[in-house]
């Protein structure tokens, strides 16, 4: 069975850290306004396997630190999740969603009408670019 719910930020650090970033410790993953923020997690049979994070100011939000367990991937749980995100979004009256995706996940978040708004940056040895989606 699969469900998603709202969950707390320290539910959400183990599994960004396993797929994120593993090779650092654990607190690279703990966002300063994780407090500030509404995570959500996706689970199967009652096991996190994706979690996101929204982060809203006004009427603008920012989706952060989207992960799937490495052998949950490539089943829709993602796509499921961020749908959901979309309409939550909607829900709160979020006029503009961005997100800062790596660039080898451009085309994933092109299928959700998310288009391309900034330079590619580079941040930890990755290559970054701002994306957005504008709800109506």
């Amino acid at each position: 069975m699969i469900h998603i719910k709202k969950i707390d930020a320290n539910e959400t650090w183990p599994l960004r850290h396993k797929v994120m970033w593993p090779n650092e410790p654990l607190e690279f993953v703990i966002l300063p306004n994780d407090d500030e923020g509404i995570h959500y997690g996706f689970f199967e049979n009652e096991k996190l396997v994706s979690v996101i994070s929204l982060f809203i100011n006004h009427d603008e939000g920012q989706f952060r630190k989207f992960a799937t367990d490495i052998e949950s991937q490539r089943k829709g749980y993602g796509t499921q999740l961020l749908n959901y995100l979309i309409n939550e979004a909607k829900l709160l009256n979020i006029k503009r969603l961005t997100c800062s995706a790596r660039v080898s996940a451009i085309g994933f978040y092109k299928k959700f009408g998310m288009k391309t708004c900034s330079e590619i940056a580079r941040k930890n040895g990755k290559d970054f670019i701002k994306m957005e989606l504008i709800l109506k």
